[in-house]
């Protein structure tokens, strides 16, 4: 079993030295690389997010909007497996720098485009980049840093996270209003190319080039079907089609045939592009089972709170922005804190428990909330959240390297961000279709027989053309549809905090063991 090499590796070392490893200012500079294309990555998406409808009225694309998050989704997820695998194979700087490249190309053409083909165009091409960003930045510091060491660098890892959703909702809305939505586009293309550079420069050459890689063809195109028909039919569900319509229907179908597929594929595969062994292994199929629940939960909510703040709130965009800032600030906090304690100790259980132990808490209290909670009240709740997904969110990634030999850590990496993304594909198709149907079934009885308001597609902007009564019915539906599906997500937190009791705490590896790539 995998985990036998991080033990191995532990005992032979008997302290917590990170032997074979970078070290000193090449090892921050590596650091720095990897770090500023996270944040590329992560700050782009939300800035992006906060000026879509902006930009969908300019290119006069609003009854395609969801395309232009969709697509960056379904390009960014299936290329995923595929990075974590050929990573493993031929190594991870050549094609980190080739990510980079088409993450850059693809906000280029989003920042020229004259309409919302172009648009599309550019997320896909962003995604096909995006997609290696994240995974590979992961792997590539099991190559250089020890699990022991990687720790901290994980929590800082967090910390980037939790700044970039700060400040992208902040700096978009500037961008909206000063220099334009192109900007918002234009402006990552030079961090993407000084990522490149600093990548090429800084990082170890790849130390292994294997030539005679075998391409799992029939796992990606059932693993891509697979994510096609998952993501199109959660897309479609509720919006463009109903939930029992034939086309839903039959994506669904879909989905199923190519998941069985997909599994039949895989264990005949010779060098499969999501090795069914690594189920074999407690460790990995516990977080990333958990992972599954906690991000479908944590994005089903969050996608949906600002928004709900404005309404039910009555808060503008930007206060509504700065709202989530607790979020982000709990998380930091913690995230930043257990990476160096898990470096420090080699103790990760505990924080795997009392993350799922937090987060079952602040969902239960955003479970509570009502139009007359208190400001203040409020913004706890939301730190709690944070403050409790920051305690294991980055730990998990950690855990999951150290259960497997250095030749499968691209690939194990990969397959837990994989199905991470599944489930938070899931927890936002799932929550909004169960809240649109809440809202409907509440607030459609009370209209007045003249409104025709399509509750569905009802922006914040629209809200506030409403008059005052109408203003009134309409926020009081909105709460009463969306915050008892905040208490949903607890039994599944505690389902989680179950399956963290059972995680193994494996000494973490205190060598890198990769062939050389860090010693060079």
């Amino acid at each position: 079993m995998g985990s036998s090499t991080a033990v191995t590796n532990a005992k032979e070392s008997g302290n917590q030295s990170d032997q074979g490893g970078l070290h000193g200012w090449r090892l921050a500079l590596v650091f720095i690389g990897l770090a500023l294309g996270m944040f590329v990555s992560s700050l782009s998406e939300t800035i992006a997010a906060t000026a879509l409808p902006t930009i969908v009225g300019d290119l006069g694309g609003v009854t395609i909007m969801q395309w232009v998050s969709t697509t960056y989704i379904l390009t960014s997820t299936i290329t995923m497996p595929f990075y974590g695998r050929l990573g493993d194979k031929i190594g991870r700087k050549r094609l980190l720098i080739v990510a980079l490249g088409l993450y850059a190309l693809g906000k280029g053409i989003c920042g020229i485009t004259p309409n919302m083909a172009g648009l599309i165009c550019g997320r896909a091409i962003s995604g096909l980049g995006g997609g290696g960003l994240i995974i590979l930045s992961q792997a590539i510091l099991a190559d250089v840093v020890s699990a022991r060491a990687r720790g901290k660098y994980m929590g800082a890892i967090g910390a980037v996270f939790a700044v970039s959703n700060v400040l992208g909702p902040v700096l978009g809305g500037w961008f909206v209003q000063v220099t334009g939505w192109r900007m918002i586009f234009w402006f990552t293309i030079p961090l993407a190319v000084l990522a490149m550079v600093g990548t090429g420069i800084f990082l170890p050459k790849d130390s292994h080039d294997d030539h005679h890689v075998t391409v799992d063809v029939w796992g990606i195109v059932t693993s891509t079907l697979f994510t096609v028909a998952l993501v199109l039919a959660l897309s479609w569900g509720g919006t463009t089609f109903a939930w029992d319509s034939w086309e839903v229907i039959g994506m669904l179908v879909l989905t199923v045939v190519a998941a069985v597929a997909f599994v039949l594929v895989e264990r005949r595969a010779v060098e499969p592009v999501i090795p069914l062994s690594l189920f074999r292994n407690r460790n990995f199929t516990l977080l990333t089972v958990a992972a599954m629940l906690i991000y479908a939960s944590f994005d089903g909510a969050i996608n949906y709170l600002p928004t709900f703040l404005q309404i039910v709130e009555d808060k503008s965009p930007e206060i509504a922005g700065l709202m989530m800032v607790p979020i982000c600030m709990g998380s930091l906090i913690t995230s930043t804190a257990t990476g160096f304690l898990a470096s420090a100790t080699g103790r990760y259980k505990w924080m795997l428990v009392s993350m799922c132990a937090f987060v079952s808490v602040g969902f239960f209290l955003m479970g509570v909330l009502n139009s007359h909670t208190a400001l203040w009240l409020m913004l706890t709740y939301f730190f709690i959240l944070g403050f409790g997904l920051g305690l294991g969110s980055q730990i998990i990634v950690l855990v999951v390297q150290n259960e497997f030999p250095h030749s499968i850590v691209g690939t194990a990496t990969a397959a837990n961000n994989f199905f991470r993304q599944i489930g938070s594909t899931l927890g936002t198709a799932i929550t909004g279709s169960v809240f649109t149907a809440r809202l409907a079934a509440i607030v459609e009885p009370k209209l007045p027989s003249t409104s025709h308001i399509k509750l569905a597609d009802l922006t914040p902007d629209e809200f506030d053309t409403f008059p005052k009564a109408l203003k009134a019915i309409v926020a009081d539906g909105y709460c009463q549809a969306l915050v008892p599906i905040f208490r949903v997500f607890v039994p599944l937190m505690v389902a989680c905090l179950v399956m963290m009791v059972f995680v193994r705490n494996h000494p973490l590896a205190t060598k890198v063991d990769n062939g050389g790539t860090a010693a060079r």
